[in-house]
């Protein structure tokens, strides 16, 4: 299947290439990698521990479209790049019927999980790997972004989005923000909000010369320059 035909963005990180997929993840078929970041899955659940009822249905959903990507791709490697829960007893507290989703999507293949901030302990009875960041194919995986030009970084944490603005209208997605040198994913959870790539947290991270917003649509990615977000 040819990338146009799902609805997809090409791009290079250091030279690697990557399809940015518009469900949200990114895919490197001359290695089989699939990465996918900040699931934040039992987002809904930790919130209800807390005192704040919300509907209980996040994970089952986020999984469901994680499972699509999964037989999309048919990946040899998972990369999940941290806040793969939203707490720390989020993996150990997981519906069972969730849980096993997972355990036949990691069937036949590696899973390395990434630690983030919300969930710096790892996960809890799931299969695959723990690991604070992974070198893998010349690049380095992380949560959280390092200060400054980091060449050949692909990491989450800040959950990009993109603000398109013609004329007196604006569209707002969540994208896949690189400059050729570094990556950082747009979140893949479904209760999961996004930052402006104009925010203060972006600044220094890219050359905002090179620098494009792969913006998620409906059914397609649609690459976007920094300066042409403003019109």
């Amino acid at each position: 299947m040819r990338d146009e035909d799902i609805g997809a963005s090409v791009t290079k990180v250091a030279g690697v290439e990557f399809v940015c997929d518009p469900m949200g993840a990114l895919y490197c078929e001359a290695d089989g990698l699939l990465v996918v970041s900040d699931l934040h899955l039992e987002k809904g659940a930790a919130f209800a521990r807390r005192g704040q009822l919300l509907p209980p249905y996040d994970t089952h959903a986020t999984l469901k479209i994680l499972a699509r990507v999964m037989d999309r791709y048919r990946p040899k490697l998972v990369v999940s790049l941290g806040d793969n829960f939203h707490d720390r007893v989020g993996s150990a507290l997981m519906p069972d019927d969730c849980r096993t989703l997972i355990v036949e999507m990691a069937k036949g293949r590696d899973w390395i999980w990434i630690t983030g901030n919300h969930d710096p302990d790892g996960v809890s009875g799931l299969p695959g790997t723990v690991a604070e960041s992974m070198a893998f194919a010349g690049l380095t995986f992380r949560h959280e972004p390092a200060k400054g030009a980091e060449k050949g970084e692909v990491a989450g944490h800040l959950h990009p989005a993109a603000t398109l603005r013609r004329r007196e209208k604006s569209v707002r997605r969540p994208c896949f923000a690189t400059d050729g040198d570094r990556l950082i994913m747009p979140s893949f959870g479904v209760m999961t909000g996004g930052l402006d790539l104009a925010h203060a947290a972006f600044r220094g991270l890219f050359d905002r010369t090179r620098l494009i917003a792969h913006m998620i649509g409906k059914d397609r990615v649609y690459p976007v320059s920094y300066q042409g977000l403003k019109g």
